[in-house]
C-alpha cells in the first residue's frame, strides 16, 4: 500500500484491482460508502466470508452499474423510476433490492457456491452508485461480464470502516490487493449503504443518505419510509417529520 502522491489515477487502480478479481483474488477497494472486500470467485467469497465470521444469513452485495441494474433487476415502472430518481437525478449511494434475471450472462457466470451465497429466492442485491472508483470497476465488471460480489471490509458487527488503517488485519491479511483512496466520502454516517428493496420499498438496512432518500421517496412518489430506530443513524440525521 505505497502513499499516495497527488491526484488518484482511479482508472489505473480499477484496471489493477480488476485484474486481480478476473483471476479469482480477494480486493479491498474504496466506495463513497466505506471500504469493501471483494471476491473474483467462490473461493474468495468463501475466504471473506469465513474470515470476516459472517452469519449463514447474511448474503454478499454486487458491485453494479444503473445500466446493468437496468438489464439484471426486473421491476415495475415505479420501482425503476425510484431507482433512477435515487441514482441518477440525485446521485445517491443505494443498496438495490430486487428480482433478478436469473438467466442473465454475468449471473451464469458465477460458480454454484458464489450464487447461493449472493442470492435469495431469486432476488440479487446491487451496490449502485458508491463513488467514482466503484463507477470504474462496475464499467471493467460489466464489459467482461465477470460478476463482482463481497461485502464490507470488516469483521461482522465490528461496524464500516472508512479508512484502510482501520480495517482488521485479518481482513488485510486475506487481500491480494488493497486500493486505499484515503477517508471515504459518506463517514459522517458511520454506516455503509442504505438498503432498499425496490418492489416492497421496505428498508432493509437505514445507511448513508437514509434521510435524502427517505425525503426524495416521499415528495416524489408519496412513499413514507419508517423512521430509524432510536440508537441507530437516526442520532446523527434526526427525526422525521
Amino acid at each position: 500500500m505505497p502513499a499516495l502522491e497527488g491526484r488518484p489515477d482511479v482508472q489505473r487502480d480499477a484496471e489493477q484491482a480488476f485484474a486481480v478479481l478476473e483471476q479469482g483474488g480477494i480486493a479491498i477497494l474504496p466506495m463513497s460508502v466505506g471500504y469493501s472486500a471483494i471476491g473474483g470467485s467462490a473461493a474468495a467469497l468463501k475466504t471473506i466470508f469465513e474470515t470476516k465470521r459472517r452469519t449463514p444469513s447474511k448474503l454478499n452485495a454486487m458491485l453494479d452499474d444503473i445500466a446493468l441494474h437496468r438489464e439484471l433487476h426486473v421491476l415495475d415502472q415505479r420501482g425503476w423510476d425510484v431507482a433512477s430518481t435515487l441514482v441518477e437525478d440525485l446521485d445517491l449511494p443505494l443498496g438495490a433490492i430486487a428480482p433478478a434475471r436469473m438467466d442473465h450472462p454475468i449471473l451464469r457466470k458465477m460458480e454454484p457456491d458464489a450464487l447461493a451465497t449472493s442470492t435469495s429466492a431469486g432476488t440479487v442485491l446491487m451496490l449502485l452508485n458508491a463513488g467514482p472508483f466503484h463507477a470504474a470497476i462496475t464499467r471493467l465488471s460489466r464489459g467482461a461480464q465477470h460478476p463482482l460480489f463481497g461485502s464490507s471490509a470488516n469483521l461482522s458487527l465490528s461496524g464500516t470502516k472508512f479508512r484502510v488503517e482501520d480495517i482488521e488485519p485479518e481482513l488485510i491479511a486475506i487481500a491480494d490487493i488493497v486500493i486505499d483512496h484515503g477517508l471515504r466520502l459518506y463517514h459522517l454516517y458511520r454506516a455503509s449503504s442504505t438498503l432498499l428493496d425496490l418492489e416492497t420499498f421496505e428498508v432493509v438496512r437505514y445507511g448513508a443518505c437514509f434521510e435524502l432518500i427517505a425525503d426524495a421517496l416521499k415528495r416524489r412518489f408519496g412513499i413514507a419510509l419508517p423512521p430509524p430506530p432510536p440508537g441507530h443513524i437516526r442520532d446523527l440525521i434526526g427525526d422525521f417529520p
